[in-house]
């Protein structure tokens, strides 16, 4: 049926429709059901990846190839917000006390889930050297906006989201350098590559850090670009368009926009300590989001994936066996780190739970990754990844939903609801508004015992009185 009306539609004339009506399709339907994953109590993640392929080629056929071919700008798009919501907890001042641990548990969850990867695929599963480093650098990776959209449905808070934030996000950055040292080994390991050479290591390494380094200089841009004056809208343009022309540059010079938008964000968070602009882009940024998920699963090749090697593990085999060893080197590496730093029980037993999401940033090297490699080995890789990816955002997001609930972090009852919600610099201010008011009052039993006569009595209790009333509206309004 979608075939016929693109084949009227393009011989009208009108195939720019087709590309529209598909979108609205997967916007849709992607809408339609998280209403049925809301019911199961699942992230809307698992929804965006279902219906993807609900309506891919392998079931509905809805979407058009040609649609999917030339919207492969939605993920460095999806990166790119991605990367720049995350970037905010980046603050000094929070990695001050917590930063080196972070560290630690950062490199020894991503680095372990790596090793055992490397290890299965290489040594067990007999792939090639320059496939099996590849996989095992994305292996590292973890997928920030499941969990981000986990975290923030859930209304979830405190040390171990704090945590968990922080280590997405670092754990990232070590994935991303991992990946281009990868993809350099693997380039030189075959017989296409120009010959194993340090010089071949470095420069992706260096690449990598002078996005890294730009997107700083771009933040600081941000900052003077969006002064207090500037109007909502504008704002919200100017820092659009920002991120659209970082992303278009990456992709000219072949790198990932991740750690560019990641610093933009640190330095501007830093150098202003505004968080509007965040909510503002959280509000921009959802149908970009479902998109790039909703394609993730209509570009899922279960054909290839199913197909037999003459040499070496299937692909079924080897997507399965990806799927269950980088759970366990999450778990292992993040439990080992947080025994090391000391953190809290509910910190180490259940972090490992929250880093199993894997989509965005692994899915988006794998196309990258495809692209350098090409032939066999870059569609082997991409498959093998986005078959990985679509079992993870299946049962990923509802284990990191799990560790929020084990560690305390989401409210059980209206009461801890209502305690939750309230920050601790709230109760803070709420604590030195109550010392005010009290302060107020005796004052106001003071006052007649010093001034003589009824007149003079007056005044200065009725405007106490005032400021009592004041403030007690003032602390009424922000507890509301």
């Amino acid at each position: 049926m979608f075939e016929q009306l693109h084949a009227l539609l393009v011989e009208n004339g009108s195939s720019a429709s087709v590309g529209i009506i598909t979108v609205a399709v997967m916007l849709l339907c992607g809408f339609a059901l998280t209403r049925l994953t809301k019911l199961l109590k699942l992230p809307n993640v698992t929804a965006y990846i279902v219906t993807g392929i609900l309506i891919g080629p392998y079931c509905l056929d809805l979407v058009p190839g040609i649609v999917v071919g030339n919207t492969g700008f939605l993920s460095d798009i999806a990166l790119a917000f991605i990367a720049f919501s995350t970037g905010q907890f980046f603050r000094l001042a929070a990695l001050k006390g917590n930063g080196l641990r972070v560290l630690v548990i950062s490199l020894l969850e991503a680095c372990v889930a790596s090793v055992f990867v490397f290890i299965a695929a290489y040594f067990f599963l007999k792939m090639d050297l320059a496939f099996a480093v590849v996989l095992a650098a994305l292996a590292s990776t973890t997928a920030p906006a499941s969990t981000m959209m986990t975290i923030r449905q859930m209304g979830a808070r405190g040390d171990f989201v704090n945590t968990l934030l922080q280590v997405v996000a670092l754990d990232n950055v070590v994935g991303l350098l991992a990946y281009s040292m990868a993809v350099s080994v693997a380039l030189a390991s075959t017989a296409s590559g120009s010959g194993f050479a340090l010089k071949n290591i470095i420069a992706p390494v260096l690449i990598n850090l002078g996005s890294l380094f730009l997107g700083a200089l771009l933040g600081f841009l941000l900052k003077l670009l969006l002064p207090k004056t500037r109007s909502t809208d504008n704002r919200l343009i100017i820092s659009v368009a920002v991120l659209f022309g970082f992303c278009g540059f990456c992709q000219i010079i072949g790198v990932s926009p991740l750690l560019g938008c990641m610093s933009m964000a640190t330095v501007y968070i830093n150098v202003t300590g505004d968080d509007k602009l965040f909510k503002q882009l959280n509000y921009f940024s959802p149908p970009f989001l479902l998109l790039f998920f909703v394609r993730s699963g209509v570009s899922f090749n279960l054909g290839l994936l199913l197909t037999p090697q003459e040499a070496g593990a299937s692909f079924l085999t080897l997507g399965i066996a990806y799927f269950l060893i980088r759970i366990a080197g999450k778990y292992t590496g993040a439990f080992t780190g947080c025994s090391l730093t000391h953190k809290a029980p509910s910190v180490r037993n259940y972090l490992g739970l929250a880093l199993i999401p894997q989509a965005g940033v692994a899915i988006g090297l794998a196309e990258l990754g495809a692209r350098t490699l090409g032939g066999d080995m870059g569609s082997a890789l991409r498959t093998v990844v986005l078959a990985a990816s679509v079992l993870y955002e299946l049962i990923g997001p509802a284990c990191a939903k799990l560790s929020l609930v084990l560690s305390r972090s989401i409210p059980t009852g209206q009461e801890e609801a209502a305690e939750e919600a309230v920050p601790a610099a709230y109760e803070e201010e709420k604590h030195a508004v109550n010392l005010l008011i009290e302060r107020i009052r005796e004052i106001q039993a003071e006052l007649p015992e010093h001034e003589s006569g009824p007149a003079r009595e007056a005044v200065p209790t009725q405007e106490n009185r005032n400021i009592l009333v004041s403030m007690r509206r003032r602390f009424h309004s922000n507890k509301l």
